[in-house]
């Protein structure tokens, strides 16, 4: 993070003020896993939550209907001499043990002892999950089955969400098998979802698999052992990586599991590491004949992580592999072909009627349990069929625009190819769905004119309110015709692929300018008056690059947004939300809407709540959730406002400088220091000359004369501490002593950086 720092020394003064509190905590909630994660409709269980700067909940928000949870036990990391005292304990344990030799109660206690050092050491490793909150979630029986989002509530704010899911089938809990032999296999009866982690291993045995001459690290590996009959068309699907999109501090950025069936000799039958493109393994297999099997779950880098949570579907249950077409028309009725395992039909009619274009989820059941769901896209432009054959320039299909083609690469090398006529200066968009809806193809598209010259071409096009792709295999151009005649669109596979489930759709129309617009995080933790800062994402369409202008929509009375512009031709802006003024209250939804004026019309969209999430160091994915939220916190005396009171942003001349007023409540003048940091400025931007009055206080932005760069717009976010004044006679008063505190962030200021001036 760039930071640029001023400071200025106040008078001595002897007031005492309330401590501030900060705008958005650096020590805000945080739940890194949940385990189980899930449970049956209907049940009653207790959950572990995960996590950092829980103490002190007070409640849990489960998202949809039918789901309840209540805080029942906290368990803060242990640490330091409590972590001591418990070593020195099992030490005299053992000692007792072996002067009394074989006595059973000691001997578990001593082992329960153990496991709970290690399970303190390992959390020690992990800070971020060390705390376990525990909570009793009850599932009604008719509660909507499927994902869920789970946030805890404490004094310091809302948690992150975490996924849950509710679901259909009886549960079972992983048991501690680590006592035991190596290979060792948990009973079980099918169908069932298993709920597990792979956690490290004891750390002086390994465990030895079934195959010969293989020996695997410490990390856990998981073993169930079932019966199945003859003819079970059986299903095994890992969810891991689905409940926890993105991990940080792993490699490749979440738990992948490997998923493998033995016999019950021991001899291997199926094995899956993915499926397609998606990290959690699935399997299907048809039993041969009656008796007892093994399902083995383990990481396949043979890692073993608190939060390496799965869970485990096994039996004949309905999977939905693919659906064609992928998508339809919006408010109409769509007749679908579907293909898996265990479906009672392959056809199924969509009805999307009062639906508006977006993706809309669709399912099957067989007798009592639903299918997995995959996406259905919607779309209000009219739509095709692919005709074969169209392989060639010859046989290629005319297209009449706008169009979207819901075709299929059907075998290994086919290309699909389509004419259009074009006139001169027109704008053209082709793009590509499949990846994005669930189809394996990895597509490529080309545009030529009626020579064969090339006009365009794209392989892989990323698509940032896609988050929870890592691969972006959707293609797309936007191309401007040299002339009027007739143009050709091929399409195919990148990697020469080919099958039924590679469907797509083709949008081929003039430029249809649009955005989305993407808002993290998804929770903003906010003193009574003060501001939190949150990003807007543009996910721009077809070149629309005109500006976005942010605002709220059905928010509580008192709720404030400065800096909400997204200049046009830029992608992102930092910007503030200020809460109302007044005493703490429990999380308030809240919403935030962009605005344009596209083609003389004016366009809004609802913002998509998101949360930035990092992969593996480095990466970062906008994931979508449920909803936005504010949690107001109390505040002390001190708060910061603007004086500002336009949206115009301040402009600033490269070489050059400008004011800014704020006002501060008087409760400032006990601090000795009082310090401004520029969170992210842009290049060359700075502030200095702070001055604080009894009425306010002003600073200058300056834009560097090498550095600052002239067509730059923005928001500058500035974060105010201070150094607080030790009371008179006061021990430890020296300078070495007093810490700096956060008093808030100011709203955010825009500027503008216009040309040098000459002189």
């Amino acid at each position: 993070m760039k930071r640029q720092w001023l400071t200025f020394t106040t008078v001595a003064l002897s007031v005492l003020v309330a401590g501030s509190v900060l705008a958005q905590q650096p020590n805000s909630p945080h739940i890194g896993f949940a385990y189980p994660a899930g449970g049956q409709q209907g049940t009653t269980f207790k959950v572990k939550l995960g996590g950092r700067f829980l103490t002190g909940a007070s409640g849990v928000l489960v998202s949809g209907r039918g789901v309840t949870a209540d805080v029942s036990e906290f368990d803060p990391l242990v640490a330091g001499q409590k972590l001591t005292d418990m070593r020195d304990k099992a030490q005299a344990l053992q000692q007792e043990l072996q002067k009394k030799g074989n006595d059973p109660a000691l001997r578990q206690e001593l082992q329960d002892l153990r496991l709970k050092i290690g399970n303190y050491v390992r959390r020690q490793q992990n800070p971020v999950i060390a705390e376990i909150l525990t909570v009793e979630v009850k599932i009604a029986g008719g509660a909507e089955p499927g994902l869920r989002q789970l946030r805890v509530n404490t004094p310091t704010g809302l948690s992150n969400p975490i996924l849950f899911a509710v679901g259909q089938l009886p549960e079972v809990m992983e048991k501690d098998l680590k006592s035991g032999p190596a290979d060792a296999e948990q009973p079980i009866t099918i169908p069932a979802v298993v709920n597990g982690r792979i956690i490290p291993g004891d750390g002086d045995r390994v465990r030895t698999p079934v195959r010969q001459g293989q020996q695997y690290a410490p990390g856990d590996v998981d073993r169930y052992r079932f019966r199945a009959n003859q003819g079970q068309d059986l299903v095994l699907a890992v969810s891991a990586r689905e409940l926890m999109p993105y991990l940080a501090d792993a490699v490749p950025g979440w738990f992948q599991a490997t998923l493998t069936l033995f016999d019950a000799e021991g001899h291997e039958l199926a094995y899956d590491d993915d499926y397609r493109f998606q990290p959690d393994p699935v399997l299907r297999y048809t039993i041969p004949r009656d008796g007892e099997y093994v399902a083995e779950i383990k990481d396949a880098l043979f890692r073993g992580r608190e939060d390496f949570v799965y869970r485990l579907t096994i039996g004949a249950v309905p999977f939905i592999t693919s659906v064609f077409p992928l998508g339809g028309t919006a408010g109409t009725r769509t007749n679908t072909e579907l293909t898996g395992w265990n479906l009672p039909t392959t056809r199924l009619t969509v009805d999307a009627k009062g639906n508006q274009p977006g993706l809309f989820p669709i399912s099957l059941r067989t007798g009592t349990i639903n299918s997995n769901r995959v996406p259905f896209a919607l779309d209000a432009l009219p739509e095709v069929m692919e005709r074969e054959p169209n392989n060639s320039v010859k046989e290629a299909q005319t297209l009449a625009l706008p169009v979207i083609v819901n075709g299929r690469i059907q075998q290994a090398g086919d290309e699909d190819v389509f004419r259009l006529d074009g006139k001169a200066g027109m704008q053209v968009a082709i793009e590509v769905a499949a990846r994005r809806l669930g189809s394996p193809l990895d597509s490529r598209i080309e545009l030529t004119d009626a020579t064969g010259k090339r006009i365009a071409f794209n392989d892989d096009s990323e698509d940032k309110s896609a988050g929870l792709l890592t691969h972006q295999a959707d293609s797309y151009v936007l191309a401007t015709l040299p002339a009027a005649g007739t143009y050709y669109v091929r399409l195919g596979d990148t990697q020469r692929q080919g099958g039924a489930e590679f469907s797509y759709r083709l949008r081929v129309s003039p430029a249809r300018q649009d955005f989305t617009l993407l808002v993290s995080p998804s929770t903003i933790i906010v003193p009574g008056g003060g501001n939190a800062v949150v990003t807007a994402t543009i996910v721009r369409h077809d070149g629309f690059a005109g500006d976005v202008v942010l605002g709220l929509k059905d928010a509580p009375g008192g709720f404030i947004v400065n800096g909400g512009v997204v200049p046009a031709g830029q992608d992102k802006v930092r910007l503030t939300v200020t809460a109302p003024p007044g005493a703490a209250r429990g999380p308030v939804d809240y919403e935030l809407e962009g605005r344009a004026t596209i083609g003389g019309k004016p366009v809004t969209h609802r913002a998509v709540p998101t949360e930035d999430m990092m992969q593996a160091f480095a990466y970062r994915h906008l994931v979508a959730t449920d909803g936005l939220r504010a949690s107001i916190i109390a505040r002390g005396q001190t708060r910061v406002q603007s004086a500002l009171q336009t949206a115009q942003p301040i402009r600033i001349a490269v070489g050059g400088s400008a004011p800014v007023r704020v006002t501060i409540p008087p409760g400032y003048r006990t601090f000795e220091k009082v310090e401004l940091e520029l969170s992210e400025p842009p290049d060359g931007i700075s502030v200095r000359d702070l001055s604080l009055g009894f009425d306010g206080a002003t600073f200058v932005i300056v834009a560097d004369r090498d550095k600052a760069k002239a067509g730059v717009k923005g928001n500058l976010i500035v974060n105010v501490s201070g150094v607080r004044m030790p009371l008179p006679n006061a021990p430890n008063a020296n300078a070495a002593a007093r810490q700096r505190q956060t008093i808030g962030t100011l709203p955010a200021i825009p500027i503008e950086i216009t040309p040098r001036e000459q002189r």
